[in-house]
């Protein structure tokens, strides 16, 4: 056997992004969250038929894993990315702001993308944009409030860094809409991370929870635009969810239908997310209301079975463990967590290798899974 020690870096960086995201490595959150069974601590009332290929449902508050399948599976992730977007650009733009679109701003959408209606020439509020990008899930929302943001490019980049702050560590961000990408992708565990740091913030709250607003179409004149989540708004034969505050939903023919949403109940507040159900348009949300619906009767009472880790900085300095609330080999209200260093901390840490690894990580698995390159962008 070669002695490691007259391994080259390159080498080590090598292996180190070859180690699997499941087995018998610790994960992030929890070594269940990992697991390719559905995982609760009381099965009693789980809703028998979940076909998505991974979701999860947690306590915004405790930030503990009430049941996952599949949590840590990196899939593409569609319009829910919009929440990490959110998270990186909100309040670096006065909501007041005014900016009037240019052809430049709108260059670059991919085709098929969902659209509010932006027009080049016309003049539009941070506010109106955000609305653009929360409710109707606007792709040139999102490419005029990149360009106000310095460009594409450099707002990837920032999603990126955020992804590492909310240490979001199976998500690899391509583009800031969601859009079908090769390499684009994210994971359940992610996405609710997103959902749960962005609800923190007022802005992001309100946006999300909007149903209808009214909206510039050039000359003075408005009209009326809705937010697509059916669970909110009620539509397409389903009934608006009690106490749902949002979050994001998303679909393209690649990712399926995609959906991270948060309610409250009773004073409790559960945070879930769907990922591509095998069967009808509204199965996403289906199944999302039937999970929320078992975590408000029975999660309360349930054994977590891992927990939503904090941001980098909170709580945690400069070097995260891979739980959050214990240290290595604790313990979440009586479910067992992450002992030791975890897979995602294979990609954790300070300055360039956090971006090494994580890219390396990200490039292994698109050999081994590549994923295919467009697809029809509708929500």
């Amino acid at each position: 056997m070669c002695d490691s020690a007259r391994l080259s870096r390159r080498t080590l960086l090598a292996l180190a992004v070859a180690a699997p995201a499941s087995g018998t490595r610790p994960v992030l959150g929890g070594d269940r969250l990992a697991r390719d069974t559905v995982q609760a601590g009381s099965t009693t009332g789980l809703p028998r038929r979940l076909t998505a290929r991974s979701w999860l449902v947690a306590d915004h508050d405790t930030g503990q894993v009430l049941a996952a399948h599949r949590a840590h599976r990196r899939l593409p992730p569609a319009s829910t990315l919009k929440m990490l977007f959110a998270d990186t650009l909100l309040d670096r733009l006065p909501r007041g702001g005014r900016h009037t679109v240019t052809a430049a701003d709108l260059a670059g959408i991919p085709a098929g993308s969902s659209l509010v209606g932006i027009r080049a020439g016309t003049t539009y509020t941070v506010d109106q944009l955000w609305q653009g990008v929360f409710l109707r899930s606007g792709n040139d929302a999102v490419h005029v409030l990149a360009h106000m943001n310095g460009g594409v490019a450099r707002t990837v980049a920032e999603m990126r860094a955020k992804a590492r702050e909310l240490r979001a560590l199976d998500t690899h961000v391509v583009s800031p809409d969601g859009f079908d990408h090769p390499g684009q992708v994210s994971s359940a565990y992610d996405l609710t991370l997103f959902a749960r740091h962005g609800l923190r913030d007022p802005g992001f709250r309100s946006y999300c929870r909007t149903r209808t607003a009214d909206f510039p179409a050039g000359g003075g004149k408005t009209f009326q635009i809705q937010n697509t989540d059916r669970l909110l708004s009620g539509t397409w034969g389903l009934r608006a969810y009690p106490g749902l505050i949002g979050v994001k939903n998303g679909y393209t023919s690649n990712a399926g239908n995609t959906f991270t949403g948060a309610a409250t109940r009773g004073g409790r507040t559960l945070l879930v997310t769907v990922m591509h159900p095998a069967d009808s348009t509204n199965a996403v949300y289906e199944q999302a209301a039937a999970l929320l619906d078992w975590g408000f009767a029975q999660g309360a009472a349930a054994r977590p079975v891992g927990t939503l880790v904090e941001p980098v900085g909170e709580g945690h300095g400069t070097a995260p463990s891979p739980t959050s609330g214990s240290g290595a080999g604790g313990t979440v209200a009586g479910g067992t967590v992450a002992r030791g260093p975890s897979a995602g901390r294979l990609v954790e840490g300070a300055g360039t290798a956090v971006a090494l690894l994580a890219g390396g990580a990200w490039a292994l698995r698109r050999r081994r899974a590549p994923v295919r390159a467009r697809g029809r962008h509708r929500e």
